[in-house]
């Protein structure tokens, strides 16, 4: 069954998640801005985020640059066998570079989306009720979320539609995962230099609230709530849903041709169409549950991929030579996205303020800041255990069900790609999932206006119980990224292992770990983690310590600040986190990028597989770990401030700030660094499968 009419359905939905991203953001730029105070602040807050992206671009722009000169020039350097395709050249030059475009306009629209909105949020709470101001910010986070899935699925499909092959434009994924890498590393050096700053002097040491107009570091936090949150977030699962695609088809072309390669983006198509359908769901009342309301609409988009896959497949692979392997396939997408649902579960357990995870670390707090860390730490250890053994039985699943469903003597072969198509079905709802996850930053936001502007409390309680789901869904997104990047690392890992076999002729390719080189590979592969994680972290540190210093600097010589006569230089700040988070991206870029390379050529294939084994394995450990200790230790933070163990500014409070600085930058730096840091190696790696020299 070959018919390129239905990639350009799959294109064709990927236009009209844009065309809707659109259309729903018309909707939300009607909504009034409330008070000229209100719009000023959101004004200050969109200048700041849209000043910090132009820059990173502005650095990342000559590192693109210089990729696609090699990837266009690499042609005309090495011998292609005779019959042969290797993967570089002009036409993976430019799908390299569409990749890289199409995750920086996911970014830029994500960004005018939040940070016009939140001032909207804080009026329609104000004037309308928690209804009102739910659906305003809702809206905001659909226009990034289907710009995403959108982006990933218009470009892949229009890249395949021209040059007919998903090898040439493998380097599409590796375009989004290079400037994915950077917009979540750089995002979270800005966004937690911001925080941290502004809750050690502002909540410790001057003892005044969060989102405190005195605060000189608050419009900084709050443009970095948008740069971490929304571009970098975006980016990360435009890349998963790039490179998820892109193996998958590599997976199909192999082992059943077109109907292989074309079912991945029809899954994709049906995914956005769900995901629209699900906006519409999204609601609550004035005395309703926001996070139920979002649930429903996650649920909406599950179930409704769920039945559309099922004749999807049924209808690709209906041919009699494939036997019922329609039905495996069909099972292989639900695993991922049942992996979706119980991934977010699990991370809203460890995390969530209402959960005993939380609640302990906050109990802890009352014996001082140490042992509210000793309490995180061993939270973020404990929930890496049962996810780990979700992604492990969602992969021996999904590889059963389409074994037992292959004819005779082609189920250990098709197999594979049951699980290439777990990782299609987890990321087919990516639309929904980053709408969610974009929602929060702009609740956030919405609250801090609400404070900076002086609205009447009621206002702040509408948007703090916004804020409060905000950071569960963010929360969730984050379990549901680190989940795609280890489903996403395994179809990339098994497109690599087929370059390879078809660059050296071989029927198969086996990577055996008694085989010193592997191990060697996987060492090397699982200590990158760590030194990427270092450095991020490191380098939120130094760019707190710079902003401690300016907020520390302005309290004192700037007359009047504390009383509310003096105004703090809120663009000091901003810049102080803008340079830092630019200058301190490059280093883990580099690493990323540079590593695989050297592995591979230096080593061999087979040392690059264990490289991946490795990096994969430890860094959705670390991932796990960081992002589930962070994110407890700020929810128990907000236990306490919610009236428990004595409530804001008592000992157990100042020790939970402390705790919550520590994870500060493992939820949103250095463990969010990890999915990006996995997805670059695979990407990277299936370009340079069919060019290496030696096994």
């Amino acid at each position: 069954m070959e018919n390129m009419t239905l990639a350009y359905y799959a294109a064709g939905a990927g236009a009209f998640a844009l065309l809707f991203a659109l259309f729903t953001m018309s909707q939300v730029l009607k909504e009034s801005m409330g008070t000229p105070k209100m719009k000023q602040l959101s004004e200050a807050v969109q200048e700041g985020a849209m000043a910090y992206m132009n820059r990173q671009y502005k650095t990342l722009a000559p590192f693109a640059i210089v990729v696609f000169i090699i990837l266009w020039g690499l042609k005309y350097v090495i011998v292609v066998p005779e019959g042969g395709h290797l993967p570089v050249g002009p036409a993976s030059a430019i799908s390299f570079l569409v990749g890289a475009v199409c995750s920086a306009i996911a970014g830029y629209i994500g960004m005018n989306s939040t940070t016009k909105s939140n001032a909207r949020t804080a009026e329609a709470a104000r004037s309308s009720g928690l209804g009102k101001a739910l659906q305003v910010s809702f809206r905001a986070g659909a226009v990034m979320g289907l710009s995403v899935a959108g982006l990933g699925l218009l470009g892949v499909s229009v890249l395949f539609i021209i040059f007919k092959s998903p090898l040439i434009i493998n380097s599409f994924a590796f375009g989004a995962s290079m400037i994915a890498f950077f917009a979540r590393v750089g995002g979270g050096i800005y966004t937690k230099a911001a925080d941290v700053g502004a809750d050690l002097v502002g909540k410790v040491e001057a003892g005044i609230p969060e989102d405190d107009p005195r605060n000189p570091a608050t419009i900084a936090d709050n443009v970095g709530d948008n740069v971490g949150d929304t571009a970098g977030m975006g980016a990360d699962l435009f890349e998963s849903y790039g490179a998820t695609t892109i193996a998958a088809m590599l997976i199909g072309n192999t082992l059943f041709g077109f109907p292989g390669i074309i079912f991945p983006l029809l899954v994709g198509a049906a995914g956005i169409i769900a995901a629209i359908i699900g906006t519409f769901t999204v609601r609550t009342s004035e005395g309703g549950n926001p996070q139920a309301a979002l649930n429903v609409g996650l649920w909406t988009t599950n179930v409704l991929t769920a039945i559309a896959t099922w004749f999807i497949a049924k209808t690709i692979f209906a041919d009699p030579s494939f036997g019922s392997v329609s039905t495996g396939i069909f099972m292989a997408v639900l695993a991922g996205l049942i992996v979706n649902v119980a991934v977010g579960y699990l991370t809203e357990y460890y995390t969530s303020n209402l959960k005993p995870p939380a609640i302990k670390i906050a109990e802890a707090s009352k014996s001082g800041p140490a042992t509210n860390v000793i309490h995180g730490l061993a939270v973020g250890m404990e929930s890496t255990f049962i996810p780990m053994l979700v992604f492990a039985g969602a992969i021996y699943f999904a590889f059963w069900s389409v074994q037992s469903n292959a004819p005779e003597g082609q189920g250990a072969v098709w197999a594979i790609y049951g699980i290439a198509m777990a990782a299609m079905g987890m990321l087919s709802t990516a639309g929904m999932v980053v709408a969610m996850d974009s929602f929060g930053p702009v609740a956030d936001n919405a609250g801090g206006i609400a404070e900076m502007a002086e609205l009447p409390p009621e206002v702040r309680e509408k948007t703090d119980k916004l804020d409060a789901v905000g950071n569960t869904t963010a929360a969730i997104a984050k379990g549901f990224a680190i989940g795609s990047a280890a489903l996403t690392a395994l179809a990339l890992f098994s497109a690599y292992v087929d370059g390879v076999k078809i660059k050296f002729g071989l029927d198969e390719f086996i990577v055996n770990l008694t085989e010193p080189m592997v191990l060697v590979g996987v060492f090397i592969g699982g200590a990158v983690p760590f030194l990427v994680g270092a450095r991020t972290m490191r380098a939120v540190g130094e760019a707190a310590f710079g902003m401690v210093e300016e907020v520390r600097r302005q309290f004192r010589e700037i007359p009047g600040i504390m009383e509310g006569t003096g105004k703090p230089d809120y663009a000091r700040c901003v810049d102080i986190a803008t340079k830092a988070a630019i200058g301190k991206m490059i280093f883990p870029g580099i690493i990323a990028v540079c590593v695989p390379p050297i592995v591979g050529f230096g080593l061999g294939a087979k040392a690059l597989a264990g490289f991946l084994g490795g990096l994969t394995t430890v860094g959705v450990l670390l991932a796990l770990f960081l992002a589930n200790a962070g994110g407890a230790w700020d929810n128990a933070k907000k236990y306490i401030e919610a009236g428990n163990l004595g409530g804001k500014k008592s000992e157990p409070h100042k020790a939970a700030v402390i705790g919550d600085t520590v994870g500060d930058p493992c939820k949103d730096t250095s463990g969010p660094a990890m999915n990006p840091l996995i997805k670059v190696a695979g990407t990277i790696s299936l370009i340079l499968g069919p060019l290496l020299t030696r096994l």
